[in-house]
């Protein structure tokens, strides 16, 4: 979508070239393509729209095509959705191909940690001693680590958020990856039934993951190097509640601890030790200088 939107931008703005002399030249703001120089969305609509009254006025024969492309010449946001199967997993090449082509385009996955919509089958992003379809006995290997994968890159935007832990970094992860001319990721928490809780409680859930360190949140922005800051910000404070009092408010995890008590309290602890190295990993990156 994102390649199909170009091409056709750019044979809006060469339309409008051709009838710039004849629409008038402060249309001229709409070919610009530096993202400093171009006027901002509001604006770019506001110039669309008059243009599209001095089309209606043209005769010329490429009035009428110019006028349906016109919206053309004002920024497209795109945005692709998708779940942790698909990003992590079944569809992680395609989303790999996409955040190193370097094109503006902001993908956002929405992380239940299992494949929710197909009958709960446990995911590369499913954690370490959940429960799921293929993993019964509780699963064995770590989560992947899909965001520290994406910023190897160095030019791809990429976020961690938790909605029901801090609205704010979410807000301003959004805005910083929509404004970001380059690829961005977003990696938001989703809470699902698939869990095993109360959904009524989903939020404050998403809290706890935080809190007791399973879920970091951060931001990383390329931007950053050319002001000469660190690109990454880890925006959660250490853990600070024990990993089990996250745990264990889901099925997933706590109905290991009924069927294979030995098995859950040997995962429990490697699953501490995962939490404490991924947080050191992100407090190293945090403190480190460019």
């Amino acid at each position: 979508m994102r390649l199909g939107i170009a091409q056709v931008a750019v044979r809006a703005r060469r339309l409008l070239t051709e009838l710039l002399p004849k629409v008038g030249s402060e249309f001229r703001a709409l070919l610009e393509t530096d993202p400093v120089l171009r006027p901002d969305r509001r604006t770019q609509r506001e110039l669309v729209a008059l243009l599209r009254s001095r089309l209606r006025e043209a005769t010329h024969p490429i009035a009428r095509e110019l006028d349906r492309l016109a919206d053309y010449l004002t920024d497209r946001s795109v945005w692709a959705m998708g779940g942790d199967g698909w990003a992590y997993d079944i569809g992680f090449g395609g989303l790999d191909h996409v955040v190193a082509s370097g094109e503006n385009i902001n993908l956002l996955v929405l992380d239940t940690e299992v494949y929710s919509n197909t009958g709960g089958q446990a995911s590369k992003a499913t954690g370490r001693g959940a429960v799921a379809k293929f993993t019964a006995g509780g699963k064995p290997t770590p989560k992947k680590d899909l965001g520290l994968m994406a910023m190897t890159y160095g030019t791809v935007y990429v976020a961690q958020v938790a909605m029901g832990a801090n609205d704010v970094q979410t807000l301003r992860a959004f805005l910083e990856a929509e404004s970001y001319e380059g690829p961005s990721l977003i990696i938001a928490y989703s809470h699902c039934i698939a869990h095993g809780i109360d959904m009524s409680k989903g939020m404050r859930q998403q809290r706890l993951a935080v809190e007791s360190g399973y879920w970091p949140l951060y931001r990383y922005d390329p931007r950053r190097k050319e002001q000469g800051l660190n690109p990454f910000q880890l925006d959660s404070k250490p853990p600070s509640v024990p990993l089990e009092d996250y745990l264990y408010q889901e099925n997933r995890y706590r109905i290991l601890t009924q069927s294979h008590p030995e098995a859950a309290k040997k995962l429990l602890e490697t699953a501490k030790k995962d939490v404490a190295r991924r947080w050191e990993t992100y407090q190293r990156l945090a403190d480190s200088a460019l």
